[in-house]
């Protein structure tokens, strides 16, 4: 398991643990350190080879991984040509690496040698616009690349000018993304896109307003979202406003979805997928502060969520036929993690 992390307090950077999907123990097995804030991190297809954003440098570093040790070296560093990378992502063919730049509000395709080192970049999509939010969203904000079901088309939701951009994605072109055929699809102004994610079935489609804490739901279709339910994160006598709604994930079954919200929430909300909408099931405390990325395990039966604020992470347990979830009795110490993933 794979954790990334700020470094700005305790942090010494990627760390890699050894983790029991039937018990959700987890024990230290190395540290990749003399990192700055890798925060997000994808894992090569092959699982020879890690890459990380680091927001504070603007650059995806590249490490080499060995699955049997659990250790990682360094490989290079490059620069992603735009400012505060927060979201990282690679191909099927794992040809390119993709930022998502927040801080720059673009994104960026580098590509991937054969020796597992990353080049400079060859795309860098600079995003226009404005949303009605004059103190989070006076310019765009890329916080995310994620792909279709079938690796074909890329998506990069815009907290900035709330717009999932939508580009084909061709590996043999010069510069592998062009716009599709519908450049974007948008949602409510002033709700923040943040995280995409599509159903294991590949006709659904359901992305994280972070900014109200509602999710959308999309029919997915000839290379087309198409907007079917807006639904909010909260029961209607919920009065609060600081969402800070973050990740979204959907079971291995397809039966349920989760995302996490941070703010004064810090839980995650449940929801029952029924012919791609969703209806609230209930909420868990993540039992921490800042909830950011969380992972559930291939076979469905636990969840991990990350705790950026109190340095931890928490276990649960995944009830597979009613959706809830319930404390595993693991937690684990980390500094400031932000992305926990398996390779």
């Amino acid at each position: 398991m794979l954790i990334g992390t700020y470094t700005s307090g305790e942090s010494k950077g990627i760390y890699v643990y050894k983790l029991n999907t039937t018990t959700g123990k987890a024990e230290p097995v190395s540290v990749a350190e003399g990192l700055k804030d890798p925060s997000f991190v994808t894992v090569a297809p092959n699982g020879k080879f890690v890459y990380a954003a680091s927001e504070s440098r603007n650059s995806v570093y590249a490490l080499s991984f060995d699955k049997a040790s659990g250790k990682l070296q360094l490989l290079n560093e490059e620069k992603v040509g735009s400012g505060g990378p927060a979201h990282i992502n690679m191909d099927k063919g794992g040809k390119f690496v993709f930022t998502g730049n927040y801080g720059g509000g673009s994104l960026s395709v580098l590509p991937v040698k054969a020796d597992g080192h990353v080049g400079a970049p060859v795309q860098v999509i600079q995003m226009k616009g404005s949303g009605p939010d004059k103190a989070r969203q006076r310019e765009p904000h890329v916080h995310q690349v994620t792909f279709s079901p079938d690796g074909k088309q890329v998506f990069a939701p815009d907290l900035g000018t709330d717009k999932i951009m939508m580009y084909d994605f061709n590996p043999a072109a010069k510069e592998p993304l062009t716009p599709s055929a519908q450049p974007f699809a948008a949602i409510a102004p002033g709700g923040g896109p943040r995280h995409l994610v599509f159903h294991p079935n590949g006709k659904t489609a359901y992305i994280v307003h972070e900014m109200t804490g509602f999710v959308t739901a999309f029919t997915y279709a000839d290379r087309k979202l198409t907007p079917i339910q807006t639904i909010s994160t909260n029961t209607a006598d919920y009065k609060g406003s600081n969402f800070g709604s973050a990740d979204i994930h959907i079971s291995p079954d397809g039966k349920y979805l989760y995302m996490t919200n941070r703010g004064d929430l810090n839980n995650i909300a449940i929801f029952k997928i029924d012919h791609g909408k969703l209806s609230l099931v209930g909420h868990e405390s993540t039992q921490g502060k800042g909830p950011r990325n969380f992972m559930i395990t291939p076979d469905g039966g636990l969840l991990l969520v990350a705790n950026q604020q109190t340095n931890n992470i928490v276990v649960f347990r995944r009830d597979k036929h009613t959706g809830k979830l319930s404390d595993a009795g693991q937690t684990i110490s980390v500094p400031a993690p932000v992305c926990v993933v398996l390779p």
